[in-house]
């Protein structure tokens, strides 16, 4: 197994951009730019590499998890206002990929992910939002197929938050921050949580999953919970979780945790090598290098 020093080229931070109301959804763009949410201003960034920082787009709704589809365009989750997942083309025109299922509101969709053939995936959790605005009773995986059908994926995630897919795509991992009320007391009281881990999926030709199990346990009392994910293509898992960002071997083993100064919720790769990862921790965008190219978004 290989040692952080193996993998990250560079252990500290560069701040890239600050001041925003809690960053997240960075997304490496092939145009050689960056974007991010500023998720409580409902605003959508782009940081170019001269540091420039401007506005995509306004009203995003508490734009979360981003990615692209397989024609390239924005894909976000929105947890606010119609809770929906809605796809953003080169004009900027607006369009929803998917706001029900079984004719229910989603709670608050967070993140989400394109595989090769054009399939969806994204995470809708519960439990940040009020008991009485749900309309369903689960937390679930939905998938949205290439013809835009949507499809509950699995409802046994409790509250399902990041998610990967392995290089070969056979693996989906799904990051579990908590899965009872109760886990939201104890972060706020720094408390020892025992329900952070990521499950793994087997995927199916047709975008089924199966044999779910337990990939990496990450309870900790540390500040954060499994949130953000992606995979460089040697198979290893950049797991946002408690204290920074996990590095896990294909086999489920904790190469290390790289430690950050704020409590990151989401990241990427990028650059022209995919070799720099991107970060979104506190009001800021941050980057960071590593040895090993990562796999960027579809």
């Amino acid at each position: 197994m290989a040692d952080l020093s193996e993998i990250m080229e560079t252990m500290e931070p560069t701040v890239l951009a600050s001041g925003y109301g809690r960053t997240e959804g960075p997304l490496w763009h092939p145009g050689g730019y960056a974007t991010f949410v500023d998720l409580e201003n409902s605003r959508l960034m782009r940081w170019d590499t001269n540091g420039e920082v401007s506005v995509v787009r306004e009203g995003t709704g508490e734009g979360n998890g981003c990615t692209f589809d397989r024609n390239g365009n924005l894909v976000m989750c929105e947890g606010a206002d119609h809770r929906r997942v809605t796809r953003t083309d080169a004009g900027g025109n607006v369009t929803v990929v998917a706001e029900r299922w079984d004719g229910k509101r989603f709670h608050k969709p967070n993140d989400v992910i394109c595989r090769s053939d054009g399939t969806l995936y994204f995470t809708d959790p519960g439990l940040r939002l009020p008991a009485e605005l749900r309309e369903m009773d689960f937390a679930g995986v939905f998938r949205v197929d290439p013809q835009g059908n949507v499809h509950l994926a699995t409802d046994q995630c409790v509250y399902p938050n990041g998610l990967a897919l392995s290089p070969d795509e056979s693996v989906l991992y799904v990051a579990i921050s908590r899965a009872e009320e109760a886990d939201l007391g104890r972060e706020e009281r720094g408390e020892f949580c025992p329900n952070r881990r990521i499950e793994a999926f087997d995927v199916a030709a047709d975008g089924t999953l199966s044999n779910q199990r337990v990939f990496c346990d990450m309870a900790s009392a540390d500040p954060g919970v499994p949130d953000g994910m992606k995979v460089d293509t040697e198979g290893r898992v950049f797991c946002v979780g408690s204290g920074g960002f996990w590095v896990i071997e294909p086999s489920g083993e904790v190469a290390g945790v790289v430690r950050t100064s704020e409590v990151t919720r989401n990241l990427a790769f990028g650059g022209e090598d995919n070799r720099t990862l991107f970060m979104t921790p506190g009001d800021s965008l941050w980057s960071m290098r590593v040895k090993t190219p990562g796999i960027g978004a579809f």
